[in-house]
């Protein structure tokens, strides 16, 4: 008799100590999801009219920021940026790099003597004279180009951002779900 209650602690006690085991694992797992979603990849809340018509306010877009690691931002991406002249992140997109020179005449944006083809914007730039972007920064602008609309690189307060104050690439948004609209290629 003593053996049969011995047989039934026995699976009792196995069943909690798997039990156990199962919430530690949930939890390390948990943990590695908070970890990788705070430093490999991120989300952020699009606030403001700045992006339209590619980004609309409200939109929670995924950003990576494992990219930055390899890679230095190129003509077309959009970045997300923190520069410490700004009490908030923006999201903007790249449209020259390092040593291109950019101005802007009639409402067209040009790099290196070449208008840009942009499908993807909404309004029209004022006149910029030529700036060469110096070694480290990035010309960015939002993809509103009406007045007032975006804070960005046209604005002599802000000008070229430095490639550090990147902190991710916007790569999709997730609510509402849509790809990044792309520029044409150069």
């Amino acid at each position: 008799m003593a053996d049969e209650v011995l047989a039934r602690k026995k699976p009792a006690a196995t069943k909690h100590k798997s039990e156990f085991w199962g919430w530690v694992r949930f939890i390390l797992l948990l943990s590695l999801a908070f970890i990788l979603i705070n430093n490999m990849i991120g989300l952020t809340r699009v606030s403001g009219n700045s992006m339209n018509p590619t980004l609309q306010s409200g939109n929670v877009l995924l950003m990576n920021k494992v990219s930055l690691f390899f890679k230095t931002p190129k003509y077309g991406d959009v970045v997300v940026i923190k520069d410490d002249r700004l009490e908030f992140s923006i999201i903007k997109r790249v449209i020259a790099v390092q040593g291109d020179r950019v101005f802007i005449r009639d409402g067209v944006i040009y790099v290196n003597e070449t208008p840009l083809p942009e499908l993807y914007t909404a309004g029209k730039s004022e006149n910029m004279d030529v700036q060469t972007i110096p070694s480290g920064y990035l010309f960015v602008v939002g993809d509103n180009r009406n007045l007032g609309e975006s804070k960005d690189s046209r604005d002599p307060s802000l000008g070229p951002v430095h490639i550090k104050d990147v902190k991710g690439y916007a790569v999709f948004s997730l609510l509402p779900m849509h790809r990044i609209a792309e520029p044409l290629d150069l």
